[in-house]
């Protein structure tokens, strides 16, 4: 049986978008901004790592990162987010999102400032000072997850929350393109400032000793968006729903709402005392009754989808060099190379990446989430699949744009579809004193996809000819494969949608069961929408 809502909570689910919303959208989307950067930038200076840090004399080709060295560079930043995300989502239900929110920013600006400041006396230790601090850097990332997300959904109104979540969200592609723009823009420097020969010509004059300089700029360029938006997020009030719902001040979450939507805002300090009556944990049996099968949902089905999403992110320069559209390494001098590198991803995120992201935006609230979770697993399926089938058409001179447009339309609709859904519906659907956790788990285990993306296709994308492999990597299975392999998990995380509620025009106490006075209702039962 429903019981009536808290007004401050009624209130800010009948509210008309305000300025104080676009305000919230920007001071959390500067973090995902940062996030994004932070995660994707260090895919293009990979090889330029490559090049400074490990020269083979005469070697044929310039010199590369060590399988296991890529290995900890490109994932290590993954480990961490996983472990902040567990970490600052439960510690956010526990002292409050505002709280914890800048202990996040903090982290982030100080690691990325650090990362780029590695040094040491031979090249394993200077990359593993970068991947100490890339881990404790993914670990601020990590907490913005969970915090982003719930702040921004315990802020919106009913009618509109998916898309303003999806807007913090979207500021990812935004990340992404200006990891690119920057990368341009700093290897075009160093390029005209100190103009060196191609590897094939004068492989030791290729790198000049400026190059050092070019991916540390790259990195700690991360830092800048953070800390501008440091002071906001100290400033903006904790929100009303953990003050009224888990905090059990009614009277401060009234008192605060009413300052930001200038209305008055009765406390009903009563209704918040009975809240208290009712309250369950993650470990507990009604927990699981009303809200397991959800918990599975959003876990595998972000697992699922972090898996091909990040594989695909973190090794485009791979696929694009097999393609044979960034010309062969040995051909180019080291800025060179970054700059053909940050152009062609560059080109994917302006195309594909960013304008997914804000499709989902403008039709979330129109379509709802399960319907879009559904429709970009399955063209994602689609377009893999188009990719892997004829994979020998596509590396043929000239069917090297049509590979593109094939590629960047996956992107578009990860981004259209499951990348921000399963981001948008663990921020909904779980009650208010669990929801940061919940998110957080859902999170990491997206986290747990990236990491097995990360490290398994940089391995398995490797030819099958054992000659035609990068130097120190066995054998895999080649990229059409691998596409094959990425294309069934999205069909297993289609499937694993209908595990998930639909949350499109419902207010979050309705979704979590926080407003009901007994046990669940076949409405909170149900999983797959109607």
């Amino acid at each position: 049986m429903a019981r009536d809502q808290l007004q401050v909570l009624s209130a800010l689910d009948a509210a008309k978008t305000q300025w104080y919303h676009f305000t919230a959208i920007v001071i959390a989307g500067m973090g995902f901004f940062t996030d994004a950067y932070d995660l994707f930038c260090i895919s293009l200076v990979t090889k330029l790592l490559g090049r400074i840090y490990y020269y083979r004399a005469g070697a044929a080709d310039p010199g590369s990162l060590p399988p296991n060295v890529a290995a900890a560079v490109n994932g290590v930043a993954f480990c961490g987010t996983l472990s902040g995300q567990l970490f600052f989502g439960w510690l956010g239900d526990k002292m409050g999102r505002k709280r914890v929110y800048g202990m996040t920013l903090m982290c982030m600006v100080l690691c990325s400032i650090a990362s780029g400041l590695s040094f040491g006396h031979t090249p394993n230790s200077v990359m593993a000072t970068l991947c100490f601090f890339r881990f404790w850097l993914g670990f601020g990332i990590g907490g913005d997850y969970p915090l982003s997300a719930t702040i921004m959904s315990e802020y919106a109104n009913k009618k509109t929350r998916g898309a303003f979540i999806a807007a913090v969200f979207a500021m990812q592609g935004f990340g992404i393109l200006t990891g690119g723009v920057v990368t341009l823009v700093v290897s075009a420097a160093f390029r005209a400032r100190f103009d060196a020969p191609a590897y094939q010509d004068s492989a030791v004059a290729s790198t000049p000793p400026q190059a050092d300089y070019v991916w540390r700029i790259i990195l700690m360029f991360g830092a800048i968006p953070a800390l501008l938006t440091y002071y906001w997020r100290m400033k903006m009030p904790e929100t009303a729903r953990y003050t009224a719902l888990v905090a059990k001040n009614a009277k401060q979450a009234a008192s605060d709402m009413a300052k930001v939507l200038q209305v008055e805002i009765d406390a009903d300090e009563d209704k918040a005392a009975a809240d208290s009556k009712k309250e369950f944990g993650l470990f507990s049996g009604e927990f699981w009754a009303r809200h397991g099968l959800h918990l599975v949902g959003t876990t595998t089905c972000w697992f699922l989808l972090d898996i091909a999403f990040y594989s695909q992110n973190l090794f485009q320069k791979d696929i694009f060099s097999a393609i044979h559209w960034i010309p062969k390494a040995r051909t180019m001098s080291a800025m060179e190379e970054v700059f053909r590198i940050a152009r062609a991803q560059t080109l994917i995120a302006l195309c594909g990446t960013v304008p997914g992201y804000w499709f989902t935006v403008a039709l979330i609230d129109v379509v709802g989430r399960f319907k879009i979770q559904v429709m970009g697993f399955g063209m994602m399926t689609v377009f893999m699949l188009g990719l892997a089938v004829p994979y020998h058409h596509w590396t043929t001179p000239g069917n090297h744009i049509g590979f593109v447009v094939m590629y960047a339309f996956t992107f578009f609709f990860a981004n259209f579809g499951p990348n921000a859904t399963t981001f948008i519906v663990p921020a909904e659907i779980f009650p208010a004193r669990l929801r940061s956790t919940c998110h957080g788990i859902s999170a990491a285990a997206g986290k747990a996809g990236a990491i097995i993306g990360s490290f398994g296709f940089l391995y398995a994308a490797q030819s099958q000819d054992k000659a035609k492999t990068d130097h120190g990597y066995p054998a895999g299975i080649g990229v059409r494969n691998s596409l094959f392999v990425l294309a069934g998990c999205n069909v297993l995380g289609l499937a694993c949608t209908f595990l998930v509620p639909e949350s499109n025009g419902k207010s979050l106490e309705e979704l979590s069961g926080e407003n009901e006075d007994d046990a669940p209702t076949a409405a909170h039962a149900r999983t797959v929408p109607v």
